[in-house]
Parts: structure tokens; sequence; C-alpha cells
């Protein structure tokens, strides 16, 4: 294992990664997640920040949106919610994965995203003193911010966190079928999966509710809501396992199949782009409210938590929070 990876595996949540072996340095492939740019308007459209404040997270090259696409991260399955590919035995001949496996590979991208808003809900706290004022240091963007997991300012530590946390949420909707629908003009199998067609965002993501809870307690819970056909892409990159597949033969894939990176990917027609772009929009909004209500909740001393929402979303906090 190399320096950089060695690194990596020290500081990324223990609860993220199933595996050290799947933290070796690669150069990245293909892009295969929402490309940077609609990862930018996916965030800016569900967030209100200030505009510095919000560039921070949502920047398509430098914000904290796009942290996992850079370096080891971009080949760790479950920080782009790949490899939970699945296809009933109702389409074809046996499955390579059973829908079990699947779902076992779902809950591990959305384990990851439970421990970052655990982490950013304890950074949070080095936002304001004990009374509730807004610590300057640790709260302005005057220098960016590194998102390379090191501790910085409070500020960057809890974007990073959520940033992190947030990109999986989005990549879910580009990589799953959970609003897709299908070619009518093919027959549903591996090369054209079933979509579900949903029109609202995905039940099992709620990561506020599931950071409150022990892990068998909301794994239990989000297996039990989802659909029998929900899959997300086999793309070539380590799943929770550690397994790396060569080329995803046999399997639903990523590339060509089921992402909606771009406008122009293959399933992104049908509305399918445009319904993954929107309910990933609505997601990360739901996302968060709910973080800045946890705040609340965890720090209502001296309305430290209104302070610390003020702090992540104001440019010059020190002087326009109250």
């Amino acid at each position: 294992m190399s320096h950089a990876s060695s690194y990596v595996l020290r500081r990324l949540p223990a609860t993220a990664l199933a595996c050290g072996a799947c933290l070796v340095v690669l150069v990245p492939g293909p892009a295969r997640a929402f490309s940077g740019g609609n990862h930018e308007k996916i965030t800016r459209a569900a967030l209100s920040w200030e505009p510095k404040s919000l560039s921070a997270m949502a920047d398509s090259r430098e914000g904290a949106i796009v942290a996992n696409d850079q370096g080891a991260y971009f080949d760790l399955g479950i920080l782009h919610c790949d490899n939970a590919d699945y296809l009933a035995p109702r389409y074809g001949s046996a499955y390579p994965r059973t829908r079990d496996e699947a779902t076992t590979e779902l809950l591990a991208c959305i384990r990851g995203s439970v421990a970052r808003l655990r982490a950013a809900v304890r950074d949070a706290d080095g936002l304001v003193d004990a009374n509730g004022r807004i610590i300057a240091g640790q709260s302005d963007l005057d220098a960016p911010c590194a998102w390379n997991e090191k501790p910085e300012r409070a500020k960057c530590d809890v974007l990073e966190q959520l940033g992190r946390g947030w990109h999986p949420i989005e990549d879910f909707y580009s990589h799953g079928n959970w609003s897709d629908k299908a070619d009518d003009a093919v027959p549903i199998g591996t090369t054209n999966p079933p979509g579900l067609n949903r029109t609202t965002i995905a039940p099992f993501l709620d990561i506020r509710r599931y950071s409150s809870m022990n892990d068998a307690d909301w794994t239990r819970e989000a297996g039990g809501l989802i659909p029998e056909d929900l899959a997300t892409g086999c793309y070539p990159d380590f799943d929770s396992t550690g397994s790396k597949p060569a080329d995803c033969t046999g399997r639903v894939k990523h590339n060509g199949t089921l992402n909606k990176d771009t406008e122009a990917s293959e399933r992104s027609r049908n509305g399918n782009f445009q319904r993954a772009s929107e309910l990933a929009a609505q997601d990360i909004a739901r996302q968060w409210k709910d973080f800045t209500a946890e705040l609340v909740e965890t720090y209502p001393d001296n309305r430290r938590g209104e302070q610390m929402i003020c702090a992540l979303t104001h440019d010059n906090p020190a002087s326009s929070c109250p």
C-alpha cells in the first residue's frame, strides 16, 4: 500500500469501508459519476447560501461535493453507490448477484453518508464558542479548503464531511434506476434493466434518522424499504468486499447501460437525466434541512446550533451573524 493509500485509510470513517484492500491509488478511468458540472448544478439548486460559501461546497472542480472523485476515493464503489446491481429471475437466467448482495452494497454506500453526517455534527462544535459567538478564524474562507481530510478550519472540516457524504446520494440517482423509465422498444434484460419510475426521493436515504440509530437497526429498516428491482450499475471499481470486477460481464453495467452522468448518456433518454437531477437536488435539500435540525438539537445552549448554521452559510459570519 502506498503512503497516500495508507493516509486515506487512516482518515476515512471506519464504518464507511469494509476493507483496507479497497484503497489503492489507481489512475482514474473514464468519468462515471454525474459530471462535475452536474454535481455543481444539483448542489447549487439545493442550497441557498452566500456565494463564496456555496462555491466552496459546490464548485465543479474544487468544491467539497466533488472531493470523492479525486485520487483513491474515485476507485471505491461505495463512495459512489456503484455495484448494487441486480436483475430479477423473471427477466432471464440466474443473475450473478443476489438481491441480498445488491442490497448489502447499497447499504454500505448509505453507511458512509451516515458516518459523514455524524462527523460533520462533531466538527461543527469548533465553529462557535461556548457563548454562541462565531470564531472568526474557524469560520472564514480567506484561503481555499484543502479537502484532504486533515483537520483544518472547522468550516472546511464540516463542509468536507457534508460534501463527501452528499456525493454518493447524488450519484445514487445518476447511477441507479430509481427514477428511470426503461426503453419500451427493447426487452428488459442486462442491457435494458427495468426502471422504477419513482417521482419522490428515496426513503432509505434518511441519513439523519439513521445517524441516531445503531447499525443493525437502521440497516434492517433501510433494507426493508429497498424495492426488489432497484439496481445501480456494475463498475470496475472496488465494492464493499474489496472485489474489483474486471469488466462486469453478464451484469447490469454502469457504462453504457444505467448511468445518467450527462445528458448524452444512453440511459438519459426518456427524461431520465432530468428526473435523476431533480430528485438529487431535492434530496440534498432534505439532507441540508435535516443536518441543520440536528445542529439545533445537538447544540441548544446559547443558540449555538443556529450560529453554526449561520457560520456555514455566510461568507463573513463573524460580522454578519447575530
